[in-house]
This record gives structure tokens, sequence and C-alpha cells, in this order.
């Protein structure tokens, strides 16, 4: 349980850090009292657990693949997390770890049992039932074993242990880019009593209808898409023309409607009007690639019209990018060495994008708190001055989040005057994409009404 004593309040603040926003819908549903499982999706390897463990109040006991116990050190980790080792069936037939695969299945039968036992003390567990982690927004075949666990251990209280399972989507809109957003999208809990009178007739039946309606439930939490042609095209109007389908203060939810939207949409035209799809998808893939061959985004070539009516407001932001360039530049000398560090590690130690945002957190721990302690005990040793070196350290958190958002303030801001330079020296070239621009937006707002008018939603 050292997770929970020890460790949940420095992954909380080190979540905190690492995602922008995290935001959950329906948080009250993830205190449900146990017994209680909870089954998720598992497009981010070890961030999904965290993710969920530091927004519940009550410790939760994690099942996890046995491969991640067979080293020393992860094992120790993993028992410190309060997490079950659980041997896969592909585990057992390949005699994963030197045991043969009835040695498998007997400690699998084990772990089956330790989970009754937990939720016996009304505890509360959480599995993830496609049984591996992939990044693409898409949710794999369910294995039958968390509804199996569920049924086995109200079996064994007749039906009468009131378990519930508790079933959620876990959006991530860049799962590998710090501070990007992830989104929780808590269900409603299935009652496992329900499935009573089936399990009594036909256990495997009333797993595989347990299982069937814990992937309904699932699939209505999460944005889905088919391909990756899907998914590319759905990613690129959001990160373009968001702010031309939701106003300025939207929420994750906004988004994730907006995804849902999207590839409803998208699936529409595919069946009825595939010309005009297509026409979005190339119009929108070529726009986009002008916009890099001249260095701009379609934030900053909007912004280069009606440059007289915002010139104030530019003079304003560029005043403040001045004043404030000593304390970007005190926050990146004393915060540059860890934060860079965590990506560099990440990046050289796994080519698999589901483990580089966990590599990325947990060297992020450490190399800020090594670092920070160094700073503050080399401060202290000149200045031996317990104000002055208590004011250093509450400077290097707050002007590490200040050169962050300073920086990004200054790229967005370089942005903008080199399309208002381009627009100034190469005034047909801005003319042109802004035409593109224009035309997209169009194409996109007819589709939009074709849409509603060929569902029936007006």
């Amino acid at each position: 349980m050292l997770f929970y004593t020890v460790m949940k309040p420095l992954v909380q603040v080190a979540l905190r850090v690492f995602f922008r926003r995290l935001e959950i819908r329906h948080p009250e549903r993830l205190q449900e009292p146990g017994p209680l499982l909870i089954v998720g999706n598992h497009p981010n390897t070890l961030m999904d657990p965290l993710v969920v463990a530091v927004n519940r109040r009550d410790p939760i006991a994690f099942l996890a693949k046995s491969t991640f116990f067979q080293n020393p050190i992860l094992r120790r980790i993993m028992e410190s997390g309060n997490s079950i080792p659980i041997y896969r069936r592909q585990d057992a037939e390949t005699g994963v770890g030197g045991a043969s695969p009835e040695e498998l299945a007997a400690r699998n039968e084990a772990a089956f049992s330790r989970c009754y036992d937990y939720l016996d003390r009304r505890g509360t567990i959480m599995i993830f039932p496609e049984g591996t982690s992939i990044s693409e927004r898409r949710l794999r075949p369910l294995k039958t074993g968390a509804a199996r666990i569920a049924l086995g251990a109200e079996a064994r209280h007749n039906f009468q242990l009131g378990l519930r399972v508790l079933p959620l989507g876990i959006n991530y809109f860049d799962p590998t880019r710090f501070r990007s957003d992830v989104f929780v999208n808590v269900g409603q809990p299935i009652r496992v009593a329900d499935y009573a009178d089936r399990y009594r007739q036909d256990p495997e039946g009333a797993a595989d209808a347990l299982t069937e309606e814990i992937r309904v439930r699932l699939e209505g939490r999460l944005v889905i898409t088919r391909d990756a042609a899907d998914d590319e095209l759905v990613m690129q109007v959001e990160r373009t023309f968001t702010d031309h389908f939701i106003d300025d203060k939207e929420t994750l939810y906004d988004n994730y409607l907006l995804s849902r939207n999207l590839l409803e949409g998208i699936a529409y035209f595919e069946k009825h009007d595939p010309v005009r799809l297509n026409e979005v998808r190339e119009r929108l893939k070529t726009y986009l690639q002008d916009l890099r061959r001249v260095h701009l985004t379609d934030e900053s070539l909007e912004s280069s019209r009606g440059q007289g009516k915002r010139w104030s407001r530019g003079a304003v932001a560029g005043v403040k990018l001045l004043l404030g360039f000593p304390v970007y530049l005190y926050g990146v000398v004393n915060n540059y060495v860890p934060y860079i560090l965590p990506s560099v590690v990440a990046r050289r130690a796994t080519k698999d994008v589901e483990f580089v945002a966990p590599i990325m957190l947990v060297v992020g721990m450490l190399t800020f708190t090594v670092c920070y302690i160094s700073q503050i005990a080399l401060i202290e040793h000149f200045v031996q001055d317990w104000r002055l070196t208590t004011a250093y350290a509450l400077s290097l958190p707050l002007t590490g989040f200040y050169a962050l958002s300073y920086w990004n303030s200054l790229a967005a801001r370089l942005r903008r005057l080199r399309a208002v330079r381009l627009f100034r020296q190469h005034r047909p070239v801005i003319e042109g994409l802004l035409r593109q621009r224009a035309g997209i937006l169009r194409l996109l707002s007819e589709a939009r009404e074709a849409y509603l008018a060929g569902s029936g939603f007006r």
C-alpha cells in the first residue's frame, strides 16, 4: 500500500503538471462505494491506472499482466501500487516465465481468488478487459476475465454481495505530449446481480452477455475511429477549426462530442455523399501542406487579417513579452535540465508510443525532485539565509510554469508576425491561403447542414 500512503499525493501533483487539463465527467460515480469492479479501455499503459487511482478516494487494486512482475524492481513497484498479476491465455499457451501452461493456469486461479477476497471486503478492483494497451482510438475485442471475476465473486454470495461493474472511457487528446488533455468519461454502473438467473443456467453465456454489456457501455464513452484515415481527418478538423464549432470556453466534454459528431458525419457521407467527403479530405490536406510550406498555422493565418483593428492588442502583448523576458529566462535556467531530460530518456528508452508518457512521468518526478533539492541546497550553502532559500524554492515551480506559458505565447506571437510580414511582402500567397481556408469552412458548413437535414435532426 506504499502507493496510497506515500506515492499517491506525489503522483497527483505529477499528473496535474503533466496534463494541461484532466476532466472527469460524472466524478461522483467514480466515488461509488465498494464492492466495485472498474473496467476501462487501455490506450496508455501505466498512465491509465494512475489517472483513475488519483481521482478516487478509496484505494484501488489493479489487475496487471504477469510480465510486469518478472523484473524484480518493477515487481516491487507494481506490488506497492496494490497490483495483482493476471496470467493471460497467451501467457499460459507459451509458458511465459519458465512455468508450464498448467502452472500458469493455477496461478491465474489463485489471482481470481485474491480478487474474490478483495471484493468480499468491499474493496475496489480495476481491470482493462482489452488485455493489452494500444494508443490508437480503438476498442479491441474484450476478454471475458472481468465478467468472470464479477460473476464468480457474486456467485460466492448467492448474488447478494451487491457488486457493480463501473465502465469508464479514458480519452487522450495527444497521449505522448506533455501538457496535453485527458477526458475520463464515467458511465452508469452495471448490477452484476441482474445476471444471476443467466449465470445459474449457463455461466459461460452469462460471462459473454456481461462482457458484451461492458463493451457497449465502453463504446458509448469513447471516441472510436474505424481506421487511420478517419482518425487523421477528424484530428485535422479538430486541431484546425475547433474554434469554429465550439466557443472559447469549451470543456473537454465539448471536444469529445465534437470528435464523435465528426466521426458520425464521416460515416454518413461515406454512405450518402462520398464525393463531398473526398473533396473535404483533399482540400484540407492541401491547405495544411501549404501552411506548413510557409511555416504558418491556421490560427496565425487568421490573425493576419484586420491587423489595423487589433494593433493595440498586439502592442500590449508585445510589451508583456518584453517585460516578462527576464522571468522567462530565470525559469528556463532553473528548470530546463529537469524539463528536457524526461523527453530525451523516453524517446531513447522505447519506440512504443504507449510507454512514452509513463516513462516521461516517472523520469520527470525523479529529475525535478533531484534537481530542485540540489539547487535549493546549493543556494542555501552560498546565501546562508533561510528566507532567501525559501523564496528561491517557491520560485522554481512558479517560474517553470511561467517559462512554459511564455514560450507558447512567444511562439504564437512570432507566427502571427510572420503571417503579417508575408501578407505585406507576398500578398498573393496569403490571399490564396485565405481563399483555401474560406472554401474549406464553407464546405464544412454545407456538409454540417446536409448531415443535420439527412439525419433528421432538424
